[in-house]
C-alpha cells in the first residue's frame, strides 16, 4: 500500500490534482543557501528542494518551444499548458517566464517544463559550484 501511496502522491500533482501535496515555506536565508539552477539555451531557472519536490521561483524562464520529446511525454504538455492556461508562464521577450514560485512534484517534471521536453532533474539542476543535484543527494546519503 505505502508503494501504491506514493505512486499516486507522484501522479496526481502531474494531472493537476494537489489534494495531497503539503505546502512547504522557507526563510529567505534557507532559499539562498540551497538554491538550484536549471539552464537552457543562455535561459535560466532557479529553485530550491522541498520535502514535496522543487519550487520554481517567480522570475524564471522556460524554453518557448516544445522539444520532439514531449510528444513522448504527455504529462510534459499537460503541465506546461496548464501553466500557461493559468497565466503562470507568460512568453515574454522570447521565453516563458513564470509569474509566481511554483511548486512541482519533482526536479524532473520542473526541468521538463524548463526544457520543453522530457529532461533528468538529477542532471539538469545544479548548485551555484557548478554540482548536479546528483551528486549533491549522493553527499547528502554518504553523510
Amino acid at each position: 500500500m505505502e508503494v501504491f501511496l506514493e505512486k499516486m502522491q507522484q501522479m496526481l500533482p502531474v494531472l493537476g490534482i494537489e489534494a495531497f501535496v503539503q505546502k512547504t515555506t522557507m526563510t529567505e536565508e534557507k532559499k539562498q543557501e540551497e538554491l538550484l539552477n536549471c539552464n537552457i539555451k543562455e535561459l535560466k531557472a532557479s529553485g530550491y528542494l522541498t520535502p514535496n519536490g522543487i519550487v520554481v521561483l517567480q522570475g524564471s524562464q522556460a524554453v518557448l518551444e516544445e522539444r520532439g520529446s514531449a510528444k513522448k511525454w504527455p504529462s510534459v504538455l499537460v503541465q506546461r499548458n496548464k501553466l500557461i492556461e493559468e497565466g503562470t508562464l507568460i512568453n515574454q521577450n522570447g521565453a516563458y517566464i513564470f509569474t509566481k514560485d511554483v511548486e512541482f512534484s519533482s526536479p524532473s517534471s520542473a526541468a521538463a517544463t524548463i526544457h520543453g521536453g522530457s529532461a533528468n532533474g538529477l542532471t539538469a539542476w545544479v548548485n551555484s559550484e557548478g554540482k548536479q543535484l546528483k551528486q549533491l543527494q549522493d553527499r547528502i546519503t554518504i553523510q
